[in-house]
């Protein structure tokens, strides 16, 4: 990159920072006053004008001052050298405050109105795919003498239960075969193959146990089944409110704000999105229309996934308008993720 390239690089990171603090269009003589960028006013005023021709910035208004366009804030993205660390202090915080959950929906709770304080956007964590999960352990236990709750606990934490009517009373000593039986099936296999396994026990059970077989490996497989409802859970949603004229159609974004809570609350393109973050530590940001949704092409989406190098659990990470602190976004994502990713794993 030429120093004149350089240069007004500056020029569009100076112009994308006082208009994400200030939310004002942006003037030359504004920039100079403000930012240490070493040349007069008349270069800064022909660097604006040069990245306005390349598309970068913007006039909403004549004789006005200049506000990124989606392409701006894309090129000021990818010329980050690196996600920007945290404080021992802030990263200390978020580990002091996930570590206090009590099971899985506590820390994905968390997890969201944390996000949500410290980026000031609407937070967004799917909850762990079962696709992605495997059984660590049945438990049964027996209510009645015809009556058991069993209860899957996945490697995700996830913890589903529910609840078998034999109609016939089942002895000590068949419960501890069926549970044999479908712990069998179970423990350690992914969901779909211990779907599958369990759909199988019936044809090598025992005879006078194969109706209580088929009863529970009928509520197993729904257990098992990917459940579409209740995937993804939101926090900070009232920051829409603040940053309401951002979705007004204001310097050419065209989405509005009701499309965009319309988004949220159908929760499959915001959900589409999360699952597309594969790999923990890699941030995805999505400005504008490169989210592929026309309900929220005025809003950017920043990801990532939470887990293990092995296994990726889930997505995670916020919606908000484009104009929005990146590199500090982007960096509370990432922190989040990784010790969501931690507790779970190590649950």
């Amino acid at each position: 990159m030429g120093s004149t390239e350089d240069r007004r690089f500056q020029v569009l990171r100076a112009i994308v920072a006082d208009y994400v603090a200030t939310q004002e269009p942006v003037g030359s003589k504004a920039l100079v006053e403000r930012h240490s960028l070493g040349v007069s006013s008349a270069t800064v005023r022909n660097d604006m004008a040069a990245l306005e021709a390349e598309g970068y910035i913007t006039q909403p208004h004549t004789s006005s001052g200049r506000v990124p366009t989606d392409k701006g804030y894309r090129q000021f993205v990818d010329k980050l050298a690196a996600i920007k660390p945290l404080s021992a202090a802030e990263r200390r915080g978020i580990r002091q405050f996930l570590d206090g959950a009590v099971d899985l929906d506590d820390v994905l709770g968390r997890a969201v109105r944390l996000l949500a304080q410290l980026t000031h956007q609407v937070a967004v964590v799917q909850y762990p795919t079962l696709s992605a999960s495997s059984v660590r352990h049945l438990e049964i236990v027996q209510l009645t003498p015809a009556r058991l709750m069993m209860v899957v606990i996945t490697d995700s934490g996830r913890v589903d239960q529910r609840i078998v009517e034999f109609g016939d009373v089942v002895t000590e000593d068949d419960l501890t075969i069926l549970r044999d039986l479908l712990a069998g099936a179970l423990e350690g296999r992914k969901l779909a193959e211990a779907s599958s396994a369990v759909a199988q026990l019936p044809d090598t059970a025992p005879p006078h146990l194969r109706n209580a077989v088929i009863r529970a490996a009928t509520v197993l497989i729904e257990t098992l089944v990917e459940d579409p409802q209740e995937r993804l859970l939101l926090g900070g949603t009232a920051n829409l409110t603040r940053n309401s004229h951002d979705f007004s159609g204001f310097a050419g974004f065209p989405g509005s704000l009701r499309s965009v809570l319309e988004a949220l609350e159908e929760q499959v393109v915001v959900l589409k999105l999360l699952e597309s973050a594969h790999n923990p530590g890699q941030v995805l940001v999505r400005i504008g229309d490169e989210t592929n949704a026309e309900q929220i092409r005025g809003a950017s989406v920043i990801s990532t996934g939470y887990g293990t190098a092995e296994t990726i659990f889930g997505g995670i990470g916020v919606l908000g308008p484009t104009r929005m602190d990146y590199p500090g976004t982007m960096a509370s994502v990432a922190a989040v993720a990784r010790y969501v990713g931690d507790i779970i794993a190590d649950a």
